[in-house]
């Protein structure tokens, strides 16, 4: 089959940088990859078209090549060494043709159950991050001294992810499972137990309880870790995490920033003209509150301590602030709009009293 244009391949531009090409090839690895598409033959082909191409164009002294000799440049007889990579290219047992890809190699039988990866002389941190984002992160640890990631070493695969690095077995962290809980506005600020009913991991259908424990102060949106309750490890690995996003319920009437609770307090407009006391809501009851004589709508009194406690030390607790509300007469009788009348000629009279003397 005739040879695709690079640049065609990765579906990217001639004038495309670095960053263009390795995020091109990564997407379609991802997409292509045998492991990702078991016995898809046309899937196999094209991950060894895009990582040929990917091999060239990532490589600055091969990239120039390439685009002032194209495919010449890397034929056999083109220059010392013969084709680019020294014939380490590409070799098929029932699976794929031989052809060059410079330091990757993939081995496959015909029937599909042994596959061996080698990386022996390209960019072994590209290679490494390009495999890691395909298997997410499942494999660990490194190969040679030369280099991370795969190393030069060789990866083994049979019946699924059983092989290893060097000779190693290749131990994996399960992935990790996402969920989510309602609790009450009370409950963050208090904290509680949930009992959860989450489908059994390993896929056999059946259902397990889980008792899980929501810490006093949590905010909203804000997750809880369980480890080792996600999905079953590789080949003896830990399991992965349940991470458990806590949705907060409103409470009427409450605001929560950080660790401080805000609110409002009604109060009426004679306590507010000459003091008095007033009942204020708090997560821990109510409490009665001084109201200062002449007090103003939106002054805000603050009560100590009456707050969210904090995750990192119980002895700390926020506050809560009351924003003070005076509340106007309605349906006055006409005894007490007259009241109010006498009261407010009252106050005229002051004020010009006081304005003539300050004259």
């Amino acid at each position: 089959m005739a040879k695709r244009d690079y640049y065609e391949v990765l579906g990217i531009g001639k004038n495309a940088d670095a960053k263009e090409i390795k995020k091109a090839y990564r997407k379609l690895a991802k997409k292509y990859h045998p492991d990702m598409n078991p016995g898809d033959k046309n899937a196999e082909q094209k991950f060894k078209e895009i990582t040929e191409a990917y091999n060239i164009l990532s490589d600055d002294e091969k990239k120039k090549l390439y685009d002032q000799y194209g495919f010449a440049a890397f034929e056999e007889g083109a220059g010392a060494g013969g084709a680019y990579g020294g014939g380490q290219g590409f070799h098929g047992q029932g699976g794929f043709d031989g052809s060059g890809f410079g330091g990757f190699n993939f081995h496959q039988d015909g029937n599909g159950g042994y596959r061996e990866y080698h990386f022996e002389n390209g960019n072994m941190d590209d290679m490494g991050d390009i495999f890691g984002d395909i298997f997410g992160n499942m494999f660990h640890g490194k190969g040679s001294s030369q280099s991370s990631g795969f190393g030069g070493q060789s990866f083994h695969r049979q019946s699924g992810f059983g092989g290893g690095f060097g000779g190693r077995s290749a131990q994996a962290k399960g992935s990790d499972l996402r969920s989510e809980v309602s609790v009450s506005f009370e409950e963050a600020a208090f904290g509680c137990d949930r009992m959860l009913r989450l489908s059994d991991p390993s896929g056999n259908g059946a259902v397990q309880t889980l008792k899980v424990h929501v810490p006093a102060g949590i905010e909203d949106g804000k997750s809880i870790r369980l480890k080792g309750k996600g999905n079953p490890g590789f080949n003896g690995g830990p399991a992965g995490d349940l991470l458990l996003k806590v949705n907060v319920t409103s409470k009427p009437g409450f605001e929560r920033k950080g660790m401080d609770i805000y609110t409002t307090a009604n109060i009426p407009f004679t306590t507010a003209v000459f003091g008095g006391e007033a009942k204020v809501s708090t997560l821990y009851g109510d409490v009665i509150c001084k109201i200062p004589e002449g007090t103003q709508s939106g002054r805000k009194i603050r009560l100590r301590g009456k707050g969210i406690v904090s995750m990192k030390d119980s002895a700390i607790h926020g506050d809560q602030y009351v924003t003070v509300q005076i509340q106007v007469p309605q349906n006055l009788s006409p005894e007490a709009k007259e009241k109010l009348r006498e009261f407010q000629q009252v106050l005229c009279k002051d004020t010009q009293r006081k304005r003539g003397s300050a004259a």
